[in-house]
């Protein structure tokens, strides 16, 4: 993956729309916004369009739609997926879709994360982020992204974190704490639940292969990857005191995993 390609093209067409001041502020969609063109492409080179990889790369990718538009300071309204459907295809042959024979893919929980994400967006800070400067440079070659972001209303506080790096390689799983500061007062009977995107969780690509890649699933197979493609719980939901300074949470975050930390009250 090369994700300052894409950024880059971003920050191009920002730049043009804030060098007009009669467009400035109007409300700017990004009508394809995906890593790479040939939707219709396929084969194992493209595997990566089916797992982890695709998923993380979205989460890292659209968090920083939002910092560019910060930059130049225009009306980023929203970004699309620019994904097909293809009718009586082997399963998970390499296109750009959200879903493969029926069975969706970990990208499209990404998606269903962000749903979850109501309200304003809240500061995120993170000693283990690719600054914005260095990613529209270079990308992220060296050390993996490891980053959020956050939104809150009346009713509770969302935090989206992923671990991404452009090479599709395994590498460590990133030990995260995250401190939640801001609170003007404690509050008991605060309910946490954590949703993850994984190779364990979220993906019934790898639940497919660990099946052996059938290409004509049985029933109770298929019925068995519907549920897997669910977006999905880390653990059982937990009732906790927030308190009025740093709350803490610990989280092992693998390489190119995903979480969406719900705290609601």
């Amino acid at each position: 993956m090369g994700i300052a390609n894409q950024l880059r093209t971003i920050e191009d067409g920002f730049q043009i729309v804030a060098s007009y001041p009669e467009l400035k502020n109007k409300p700017i969609v990004i009508g394809e916004s995906d890593p790479e063109g040939c939707a219709a492409c396929q084969g194992p080179q493209l595997a990566y369009r089916n797992g982890t990889m695709y998923s993380s790369y979205t989460a890292a990718c659209f968090a920083r739609k939002y910092d560019l538009a910060e930059k130049y300071g225009v009306n980023l309204d929203g970004a699309l997926t620019w994904a097909f459907e293809f009718e009586d295809q082997p399963y998970f042959a390499g296109f750009r879709t959200l879903a493969s024979n029926g069975l969706d893919k970990p990208v499209l929980n990404v998606f269903r994360m962000f749903s979850q994400m109501r309200g304003v967006r809240c500061q995120v800070e993170s000693d283990h982020a690719i600054k914005l400067e260095d990613m529209l440079k270079s990308g992220v070659r060296g050390q993996p992204d490891i980053s959020g972001l956050a939104a809150m209303d009346k009713n509770g506080l969302s935090v989206m974190l992923w671990h991404y790096h452009d090479d599709d390689v395994a590498g460590p799983a990133a030990e995260v704490t995250l401190t939640i500061t801001g609170f003007d007062r404690p509050m008991q009977n605060v309910k946490v639940e954590e949703f993850r995107i994984d190779e364990e969780h979220s993906n019934a690509f790898s639940a497919w292969k660990r099946m052996g890649s059938p290409q004509k699933p049985t029933p109770e197979q298929y019925a068995q990857l519907e549920k897997s493609g669910q977006l999905t719980a880390l653990g059982p939901t937990e009732n906790v005191r927030l308190e009025k300074g740093n709350n803490t949470i610990s989280i092992t975050l693998p390489r190119q995993a995903v979480s969406l930390v719900r705290i609601s009250w």
